[in-house]
Order: C-alpha cells, then sequence, then structure tokens
C-alpha cells in the first residue's frame, strides 16, 4: 500500500477541485438544489462525465477508465469537501461496482458504457443491514420478469434511470435493471437530516425487470463494503473542509482584543479536530486500498474499521459548532450543512455502535482464536 499520491491521483484532485470551485460551489450549486429531489442538473452530471469522473471506475473495454477505489476516493474526497448533492456516489460507485463485482451478462457492458459517458445514471439496493434483503421477488412468464416488493431506503432513485435491484428468485438472489420511467415504480422522497443527501422509498408493483445475473452472498457483501468505504472518504472530505473553515474562523473572530484561537480551550478544539481526521484519513486510504488490492477478510475488516470510526470523525461537526458559536447555527453558514454531512455518514448503513462490536468480536478472535474450545473443555 502506498500513501504517496501519484501524479495522476494529483491531477485527479486538482481538476475536481476546480470544477467545484468554478461551477458547482455551495453557494451557487449546493444550496440551490437543497430542495431538489435530485439533486443535480443536466449541465453539471455531464460536466462530471466529460471530466472522465463518471466512468472512473468502469472496465477500459466498456469506455471507463478501468481505475481503482483509491482514484475513486479521490474524487469522493473532493465531492465531500465540496458537499456535492449529486448522484455520483450511487452511480459511479455503487451501481459499476454492482454490475462488476456481480457475475453478471446481458445488458450489462450497455449499462456500464452509459454510466461511464453520463448518459445513464444508476443506483442500487437494498443494501440496509437491518432491512429485508432481498425486498422484492421476481416472477417469470416466460421470457417477461417483473418484480414486485418495496426498497425502504435506496440513494438517488429520483435522479435515475435505472435502478438496479437485488431480488429473491428461483436461484437465490439476483439483481435486476428497472427502468425508473415505469409507471409501476413508484418513488416516494424520505425525510432525511442532510439534504445534501437524496433518500428513498421506492415500490415495484410488478415492475417490468430484466436479470443481469445471480447475486451471491459473497458477491453483495463485497458490494456494502465498497459503498461503506466510498461513503467514509466523502464524509473524510466533508471533515477536512469543515476543519479548515474552523481553524480560518478562529484566526480572524476576535475576542477580549485576540483572535479566539487563542484562546487554549478554543485551540484544544481545533486540535482534537484535526487528530481525528487525520486518524480517519489512515483508516479510509487502507480500506479504499483493500478494496480492490487485499483479500475478501482483509477487505472487510477495513470496511467495518473505517465504519465503525463514523461516531468520532461526526465529532467533527459537533465540535465545529462549538467554536462557531452561535454563527454555526444560522442557515446562512455552512457549517452546519457539513455536521448534517457528517451525521448522515454515521448513520448510513446502520450506526457504529454494530460495526464497532464487529470489530472487536474480530479482534478478540484474532488475539485467541482457541479461547471458544476452551471454554468448552
Amino acid at each position: 500500500m502506498n500513501l504517496e499520491p501519484t501524479e495522476e491521483q494529483l491531477s485527479l484532485r486538482a481538476t475536481v477541485r476546480r470544477f467545484l470551485q468554478e461551477k458547482a460551489s455551495v453557494a451557487d450549486h449546493v444550496r440551490p438544489l437543497l430542495d431538489d429531489p435530485t439533486g443535480m442538473t443536466d449541465a453539471g452530471w455531464l460536466a462530471l462525465a466529460e471530466l472522465g469522473t463518471t466512468g472512473l471506475l468502469v472496465p477500459a473495454d466498456h469506455g471507463g477508465a478501468g481505475m481503482t477505489m483509491v482514484e475513486a476516493g479521490v474524487v469522493l474526497d473532493e465531492l465531500g469537501a465540496g458537499l456535492h448533492p449529486g448522484p455520483w456516489l450511487s452511480s459511479a460507485v455503487a451501481a459499476t461496482r454492482a454490475l462488476t463485482r456481480v457475475p453478471t451478462a446481458g445488458e450489462t457492458g450497455k449499462l456500464l458504457a452509459g454510466i461511464a459517458d453520463g448518459s445513464t445514471i444508476a443506483t442500487v439496493g437494498p443494501l440496509e443491514p437491518a432491512a429485508p434483503r432481498p425486498a422484492a421477488t421476481a416472477t417469470a412468464d416466460g421470457d417477461a420478469v417483473t418484480l414486485r416488493g418495496e426498497i425502504a431506503q435506496i440513494a438517488d432513485a429520483a435522479a435515475a434511470d435505472v435502478l438496479l435491484v437485488l431480488a429473491s428468485d428461483d436461484d437465490g438472489t439476483g439483481l435486476y435493471a428497472v427502468d425508473t420511467s415505469s409507471p409501476y415504480v413508484a418513488v416516494t422522497p424520505r425525510r432525511s437530516i442532510d439534504q445534501t443527501r437524496k433518500v428513498f422509498r421506492v415500490t415495484l408493483h410488478d415492475a417490468p425487470a430484466r436479470r443481469l445475473g445471480p447475486a451471491p452472498a459473497e458477491a453483495i457483501q463485497a458490494l456494502v463494503d465498497d459503498v461503506l468505504v466510498a461513503s467514509a472518504a466523502d464524509a473524510l472530505g466533508a471533515a477536512r473542509a469543515l476543519l479548515d473553515l474552523t481553524v480560518a474562523h478562529a484566526k480572524v473572530r476576535r475576542q477580549f482584543g485576540q483572535p479566539v484561537g487563542a484562546f487554549q480551550a478554543v485551540a484544544h478544539l481545533c486540535v482534537d479536530m484535526y487528530e481525528t481526521v487525520e486518524l480517519a484519513r489512515g483508516g479510509v486510504l487502507h480500506a479504499l486500498w483493500a478494496a480492490d488490492a487485499a483479500t475478501p477478510a482483509q477487505r472487510h475488516r477495513a470496511a467495518l474499521r473505517a465504519k465503525a470510526f463514523a461516531g468520532r470523525l461526526a465529532t467533527v461537526g459537533d465540535t465545529a459548532i462549538q467554536v462557531f458559536g452561535g454563527l454555526g447555527y444560522t442557515w446562512e453558514h455552512d457549517s452546519h450543512l457539513y455536521l448534517k454531512r457528517l451525521l448522515s455518514w454515521s448513520a448510513l448503513l446502520g450506526g457504529p455502535d454494530s460495526y464497532l462490536r464487529e470489530v472487536g468480536s474480530q479482534l478478540v478472535h484474532e488475539l485467541n482464536p482457541q479461547g471458544a474450545d476452551h471454554e468448552h473443555q
């Protein structure tokens, strides 16, 4: 694992950062889209596609760049720092990894090519561990297949052209493609603390579908790990940007004739934030690398650890509000938007407590693999 970014990764970061500053700033792009169910504009999405980011993880033979999750993490870090509200993670990461993790066939190549050039936006679900998975049932009638069921929570369904649905069928679980334009698909917005993350309930009323391939348990677990790690990279970017905002504020906000950052209590809060961000950075970088280069067990363990740290990473938002004081609670200031982004990450696919328990259980087993046997003797 190389912790130093390559020239290509540095160039990618600079390109995405410049795009966000010039064409998708918080003031001119993010805030106007807070109440938009898609979280995007056609022009903004196509501009991202023209940069090559939507096809970052798509194999080269389908028109993509064929890069790894490490490069995707570079983009996600910048999108999180810019509070970008669009479906990039859902389409460019989650849907793409679903199509490459699961042994698919049929129209998979067409879907990947569409994702790569930005003409197709896709999302995948259900992924929530507490929700029934699969949440829909496939019924075949000759060559025609329909899906019936409800996905309680799926990201970016209003922006998506295609839903990739994990549904039960005669062979167990399969991955199916459903067009959101179908009258048999109902997409209902769900309220969320984070207005930059668009979440929906999807009801399938015998919706026409195409079976892409089987979805074995190990492939689904790998996909969930990918989404956790990708979301962690986004949250890391949000925490980094909020840290920078807070430190800048502490340098210029004056009380009793001096910057508030000169007071030891405020300085300690900023140091705590910095420590948390940097500790998270190491775990996220390792998990991004493990997503492609490690064994399945190592990959899963790295994803668990990244998620388990979520509760502490979210404290960066809480601490920032303390430093900003009343200013941080105002609608006009961006700090509360970053806090909400971090809180939504903490809650994604379940809170951190269950992940902490699983990490602890694995650690105990590694330190004493025979412990269980000795207890029975």
